[in-house]
């Protein structure tokens, strides 16, 4: 079960705060009573993919995928060392 603490509490309670969250609950910090931040642990075993990463974010509701097609990138220049030569004129 998750639990709830308004930001002085989880101050106050940082360690039990820790305690919980190490055993895999996810703790939600509030202020004024609406919720702010959770705090979870973090996954040791395999580092998420992007493409876990961005289905997570969607589950949350942080991010929409886009309904349109997806379209190929235009090639900027044709001729290789275009960034050297850019460069080069910066003076870099």
């Amino acid at each position: 079960m998750a639990r709830t603490y308004s930001i002085y509490e989880a101050k106050a309670r940082f360690s039990e705060v820790i305690r919980e969250v190490r055993e895999g609950e996810t703790v939600t910090v509030s202020y004024r009573g609406k919720p702010v931040a959770e705090i979870h642990a973090i996954q040791q075993s395999d580092t998420p993919t992007l493409a876990d990463r961005i289905d997570l974010l969607e589950r949350r509701g942080a991010l929409v995928r886009s309904t349109r097609p997806r379209r190929d990138f235009k090639k900027v220049a044709d001729r290789p060392g275009a960034l050297a030569r850019f460069l080069a004129e910066r003076g870099e």
